[in-house]
Parts: C-alpha cells; sequence; structure tokens
C-alpha cells in the first residue's frame, strides 16, 4: 500500500476510483431518494383508487358477500407472477366496527378505526411492521373501507429498483478499473521516457530533451530542464574559455617572470644589471597581477552579477573620484586629464563597483597608450560618458576589432592583456548601454558609452 502511494498511476488509480465510488455512491443515493419518493405517491395512489372502488359497493353487495376472497396465488404463480401478502390488503367495516369483508389475507388483521378519511400509519394486530393505510367512508356513510400496505413492501420495492438499475455498472465497475489503469500508464508513458533520457544523459550533455507526445502539464517542466541544461552549458563553455585563455595568457608573463629570476641569479656580482632584472621583474609581477584579476573579472561578469547589489549611483560623483584617483598617474606621465559634466548630480540605476571598474579602465586604457603632452578628456551626459584623447588612434582596420578578448592592435609597445575594452562592454551590457570606438576628426581615439 505504501508503494501503491508513492506511484503516480497508483495514486491516480486510487483517487480515480475514490471519487468513482463516491460519484456512484451519491447518485445511488439520489436514485433511492427519487424510486422511493415515486414508488410512495404510486402506490398511495393505487390505495386511494382501490379503496375508492371499494367504498363505491352498493350495501346490498355486501350482505350476502362471504367474509374473505378466494385464494389466487397460485394461478398469479403460474403465470410468472407473485403476489405478496404486504403487497396490499383491505377490510371493509360497518359504521359500528363491525367486519363485513376483507382479503382474507392481512386485511383480517386491520383494527377499525372510526377517525377522519385519509393515510395514516398502525400496525396490523400484535405485528410490529407499520402499515401504510388510506380509510375512506362510502357515500352514505353505510361502511367504512380500509386499504392498507406494509412499509417494508414499498422499502424492498425502492431497494430492487435501484439495485437492478445500478447492478450494471457494479458489473462493468472491473472493467472500467481495466480501462483507467491502461488509460493511465499509456498517459504517463512520456514521463518514463523522460526519466530514461535523464538516466542515459552524460553529465556535460546540454542537447535538449525529445518529448514527443508530452502533455501540456509537463511541458513548462521539460522546457525548464532544457533551459536548465543549456545554461548549464554555457556555464561549462566559460569555464572551459577562461582556463584556456588563463593557461594561455600567463603563460607569457610566467616565462618571462622566469628568465628575469635566472638574470637576477646570473647578475649576482653586477649590481646594475641586477637592478634592471629587478625592475623587470617586478613590472613582470604587476602585470601578472593585473592580468589575473582581469580574467576574475571576466570571469564574475560572464557568470551573472547576481551578487551585487544594484542601486541608484550618481555618476557625477563616481567619475570626479575616478578623475581624482588617476590624476597623480596622469601628471608624472605628462598628461592633461580634464572633466566636463554640468555641475549637479546624475542619478542612475546600477552597480556602482562595476561602473567605477568600467571608467578606470577607460581611463586606465586612455593613460596608457598616450604620449606625454595629450589631452584626455571625459565628458559626462545623462547618457554616460565619452572618452577621447589627442593620442595616435587607431586605424580604420583594427578598429573593428577593438573589444575583442586579447586581442590588441599590432606594433604596441606598452603591454597589456587585451582585456580591459572588453570588460567595459560587458559592464555597459548589464546597465543597459553600448559602447562605440571612434577616430577623431582631428587625431585621436574616442570611446562612448551611452545608454
Amino acid at each position: 500500500m505504501k508503494g501503491l502511494l508513492h506511484s503516480l498511476r497508483g495514486r491516480l488509480l486510487l483517487g480515480f476510483t475514490l471519487i468513482t465510488q463516491i460519484c456512484w455512491g451519491i447518485a445511488a443515493f439520489g436514485a433511492w431518494y427519487e424510486t422511493r419518493d415515486k414508488i410512495n405517491a404510486l402506490f398511495d395512489t393505487q390505495q386511494m383508487l382501490f379503496a375508492k372502488r371499494l367504498a363505491s359497493l352498493p350495501a346490498s353487495a355486501l350482505e350476502d358477500a362471504a367474509v374473505s376472497l378466494p385464494k389466487t396465488k397460485r394461478i398469479l404463480k403460474d403465470h410468472r407472477g407473485e403476489q405478496d401478502d404486504d403487497a396490499l390488503a383491505f377490510a371493509i367495516f360497518s359504521p359500528d366496527g363491525q367486519r363485513l369483508l376483507d382479503d382474507g389475507e392481512k386485511g383480517r388483521d386491520i383494527r377499525f378505526s372510526d377517525e377522519r378519511n385519509g393515510f395514516r400509519n398502525q400496525h396490523l394486530g400484535d405485528d410490529d411492521d407499520r402499515w401504510r393505510i388510506v380509510w375512506l367512508n362510502s357515500e352514505n356513510n353505510a361502511f367504512r373501507v380500509a386499504v392498507g400496505q406494509e412499509w417494508d413492501y414499498r422499502e424492498d420495492m425502492t431497494g430492487d429498483i435501484v439495485f437492478s438499475n445500478l447492478q450494471p455498472w457494479l458489473y462493468a465497475m472491473p472493467l472500467l478499473w481495466i480501462l483507467l489503469y491502461a488509460v493511465i500508464t499509456r498517459e504517463i508513458a512520456p514521463l518514463k521516457k523522460i526519466t530514461q533520457q535523464l538516466g542515459q544523459r552524460q553529465p556535460d550533455e546540454t542537447r535538449p530533451m525529445l518529448t514527443p507526445r508530452l502533455p501540456t502539464e509537463v511541458q513548462p517542466m521539460v522546457k525548464a530542464l532544457n533551459h536548465l541544461f543549456a545554461r548549464t552549458g554555457e556555464q561549462m563553455q566559460r569555464e572551459r574559455r577562461f582556463t584556456s585563455d588563463a593557461a594561455h595568457e600567463l603563460r607569457s608573463p610566467l616565462a618571462a617572470l622566469k628568465v628575469q629570476t635566472e638574470v637576477v641569479q646570473l647578475a649576482a656580482n653586477n649590481p646594475d644589471v641586477r637592478q634592471h632584472a629587478l625592475q623587470q621583474l617586478n613590472t613582470g609581477i604587476d602585470r601578472a597581477t593585473r592580468l589575473v584579476d582581469q580574467l576574475l573579472t571576466l570571469s564574475r561578469l560572464d557568470d551573472s552579477p547576481a551578487a551585487l547589489t544594484q542601486e541608484t549611483v550618481d555618476l557625477h560623483s563616481l567619475t570626479q573620484q575616478q578623475i581624482a584617483s588617476h590624476y597623480p598617474a596622469a601628471e608624472q606621465a605628462g598628461i592633461s586629464l580634464a572633466l566636463h559634466a554640468e555641475d549637479k548630480p546624475i542619478m542612475r540605476q546600477g552597480y556602482p563597483l562595476l561602473l567605477s571598474l568600467l571608467l578606470r579602465n577607460l581611463l586606465e586604457n586612455a593613460l596608457r597608450y598616450c604620449p606625454a603632452g595629450s589631452q584626455i578628456d571625459v565628458t559626462l551626459t545623462p547618457r554616460g560618458w565619452v572618452v577621447e584623447d589627442n593620442g595616435p588612434g587607431v586605424s580604420e582596420s583594427d578598429l573593428a576589432r577593438l573589444g575583442e578578448r586579447f586581442w590588441r592592435p599590432p606594433g604596441q609597445e606598452m603591454s597589456g592583456s587585451g582585456l580591459g575594452l572588453s570588460i567595459v562592454q560587458q559592464i555597459a551590457q548589464l546597465h543597459g548601454m553600448r559602447v562605440r570606438f571612434e577616430q577623431r576628426k582631428w587625431g585621436g581615439f574616442k570611446v562612448i558609452v551611452q545608454g
């Protein structure tokens, strides 16, 4: 029984069986109630008609009549009929209570009553069974007629009629269960196929499950599973890409660090060479650190910013902070750094840390590739930023590839990983903004981040 309740097929069969039995019981009760009401009305009418026929007999006909009627059970039985003593009984009394005539059966036990005409419940003789008797006086009150019927006879008749009507359903019940079992088994077959597909799937398999003849109620679950497989596949693909990119990009800085370490070891007696190697080693470590930091940032952006909280950001204040933090580096490199913005807050929903990272990458990128004496202008508008410089710019052929991961224009003397602008594009996309790279008409490079 416990296993049956844990099975969908078993629970459906049990539920349908209970529902069928409850409905069948309600229908049986309703049929019994209606049949009993109709039978009572029918027999009451029959009793009243019989009583009226007896009450219309002339008084002279009763003076010479036998006290009881002849036996007819055998005659009726020979014609496949049956006469029940409780089906109908009658007796005719004189006004003073003297019995004039009865049916020779139960009618002999009817007790005289001189109450008003109509139906009443009585007992016959010493019998405890209840009878329904109709009393009716003849037209001239010459005699009094009583026609009765036992209540049990009516109840038995009601039960027989109801049972005969419901009996075919009782015989059909096993067939109904068999058909229910077959239908339920057929309808849950797609669920078994889904289970088989899930059991046979490889851990890294991302193709969607096949869903032929799938019920409408189950389709959302399968769609959600397929969506989960797709997201899992994208996640695995990002992890593979991150691992591949990290292995590829870290190979060069690590090899350079190893070379500089060997130079330091070999230049033990040459302080100048040793100092230069240590400086190069420190630069290589900074480059590797920056590369790892950018790789981790890209990995977090690929996954989702769900761990971060979106809030209202003052872009004016955020931009001022970034300009202030990069101003010393610009001054040391001989580059002029200027902010152009209205002196009022510019509010926007977003992720403060990511927006700071976006602007920081743009400023660091401009400072790294602009020569001394250049001018970097940052323009803040309610739609975003425009960062432009009068440096060497980028060729038209290279402009289309900017933002690709790990790609840098050829011939660059400054070190870099080729990830900064890619990070800028992803952060902008998270905030519903677009990034455009353009050449300045009078020379230089321009980045527009707006949305």
